[in-house]
């Protein structure tokens, strides 16, 4: 069974960034702390949309402790989509890419039906 959640809203007056990725992480997830003391999941999902693969990266700042999360595994994951500037190699160079509010496992209905849902009422506020 497809359970399809539809999320309509009138963009007049709105700013959205909303994004809501299904598909497998295409690397080993990479945790690094920052100088800030935060911890960083570096991932990469791949997602296929009428046959085309299509790799983003993902930013999930200050996971749960046990990510849980391995190369092949099918997530969801809900969030943003930021561009970061940062300089390297004495040049300035820019990132896009998706910052993850929630991952969680395809597999589990139950918390992938209650993140899109959340993602869905970001579409709309007035809503909720």
């Amino acid at each position: 069974m497809t359970q399809r959640i539809v999320a309509t809203c009138d963009v007049k007056g709105f700013i959205m960034n909303v994004v809501v990725l299904h598909g497998t992480l295409s690397s080993t997830p990479v945790l690094r702390t920052l100088a800030s003391g935060s911890v960083l999941a570096s991932l990469e999902v791949t997602t296929v949309v009428e046959g085309v693969s299509s790799s983003s990266p993902v930013a999930w700042f200050d996971p749960p402790a046990d990510l849980g999360f391995a190369l092949g595994d099918a997530v969801v994951v809900t969030g943003s989509v930021r561009r970061r500037f940062f300089r390297s190699g004495g040049s300035t160079q820019s990132r896009t890419e998706v910052v993850a509010t929630q991952v969680v496992a395809a597999g589990k209905r139950r918390q992938v039906r209650s993140v899109l849902a959340r993602a869905a009422a970001a579409l709309h506020p007035d809503a909720a």
